[in-house]
């Protein structure tokens, strides 16, 4: 019988309500994973700085995390940065700002925040925001850029990144008009990809759980890609396996299916 050997988890939307809240049913079924030895590797969009507070909520052991949508590998506790991939971020930028010129901006300092070009909306991002100009945003390579515009619809930002259509990075649309443009080919599994590498574990023996478009690379590459019920359609259509909506228990009702 299949048993995973690994669980990756995304946190917004799948460990966290949309309050940002982490429901101790949830909490309970992640602890019966790691008390049956069986490592949770957290694989989000979050920069390090937002996803350090829920390991540490979820009091998870040693071990490597995801973050940046695959573009930060890291292991914590001890914090250290196993792998980080970046890109010249000018020249999306440029393209970005010439139909969005009144875009927020951000790129990611890793462990610590994020440097942005005006102030994003309260709580969208975590660590210590510093405010610079567009030019020193995009001086150096970067692991991603977070592109908002909250006058604009999620739809805009889909047919934004079609119209873009970039080489050297990829595009994960939010369920709001939330952009990320990461370097080509990086990924949630291209993140996994090395944390089983390390780990000596194959694709095929990893469960993984996800309800947004940056999670449908990872539900394709897992063995068991499952995707919440509140998920779009997508989505759901890349997973093999669809649960209840978070609301009703589907990553606890997953979870306890294993554990």
């Amino acid at each position: 019988m299949w048993q995973p050997r690994l669980v990756a988890l995304d946190i917004d939307g799948t460990l966290l309500d949309h309050d940002g809240l982490l429901p101790q049913q949830v909490n309970a079924a992640v602890a019966r994973v790691v008390a049956a030895g069986v490592p949770v590797v957290l694989s989000t969009g979050r920069g390090w700085a937002g996803t350090k507070p829920i390991a540490d909520a979820l009091g998870l052991p040693a071990g490597q995390h995801v973050s940046s949508n695959g573009a930060v590998r890291v292991r914590n506790p001890p914090f250290e940065v196993l792998e980080r991939v970046t890109f010249d971020p000018a020249a999306v930028v440029e393209r970005v700002l010439a139909e969005h010129p009144e875009a927020m901006l951000a790129v990611e300092i890793i462990g610590e925040g994020f440097m942005v070009n005006r102030p994003f909306p309260e709580g969208e991002l975590n660590g210590e925001l510093i405010t610079v100009d567009v030019a020193e945003l995009v001086a150096e390579p970067v692991t991603r850029v977070v592109v908002r515009d909250p006058n604009a619809s999620e739809h805009d930002f889909i047919a934004l990144a079609h119209r873009l259509g970039m080489e050297g990075v990829s595009y994960f649309i939010g369920y709001t008009a939330w952009l990320d443009i990461a370097p080509d080919g990086v990924d949630k599994s291209y993140g996994l990809a090395g944390v089983c590498l390390d780990l000596g574990i194959d694709a095929a023996d990893v469960l993984a759980l996800g309800d947004g478009r940056n999670d449908i690379e990872m539900l394709r590459w897992a063995g068991r890609g499952v995707a919440l019920g509140d998920a779009p359609d997508e989505v759901k259509q890349a997973a093999d396996h669809v649960t209840d909506r978070f609301a009703d228990g589907g990553t606890v009702n997953e979870l306890r299916r294993w554990f």
